[in-house]
């Protein structure tokens, strides 16, 4: 699937409030979808791009010999859930960021349907 598709099918996702696809080097976002007032995508792009980077650093100072899946933060009416993207045909770089509400949102749900978008994207 491409990236339009992708980002359409991560908004049928239940509590869904917005989705973009980011490159972490730059923090660019590729695309996007939702969002609105009171969620500036972009803004959320640059800075889970932060996020992430500083985990990676983290992990290569604990010498860990693996890769990071997925990151979670939890909000009091918010989960942000952030996918590395590790499918050898996708490369490495990017990362899917999406936001849920959390009352309407199932978390395990959320994190398998993203995974399943991981594997069918095509860049």
């Amino acid at each position: 699937m491409n990236v339009e598709t992708a980002l359409k099918e991560a908004m049928t996702i239940d509590g869904s409030l917005g989705v973009s696809l980011v490159d972490w080097e730059s923090g660019m976002s590729l695309g996007s979808s939702g969002g609105g007032k009171y969620l500036d995508l972009d803004v959320a792009a640059a800075g889970n791009t932060e996020v992430i980077r500083a985990k990676m650093r983290t992990v290569e100072a604990l010498r860990l010999d693996d890769t990071i899946e997925d990151i979670l933060i939890t909000l009091s009416r918010q989960y942000h859930l952030i996918r590395l993207l590790r499918s050898p045909r996708n490369g490495q770089g990017l990362f899917l960021y999406l936001v849920l509400d959390r009352e309407r949102a199932n978390l395990a749900l959320a994190r398998h349907n993203l995974k399943r978008i991981e594997a069918e994207i095509s860049l």
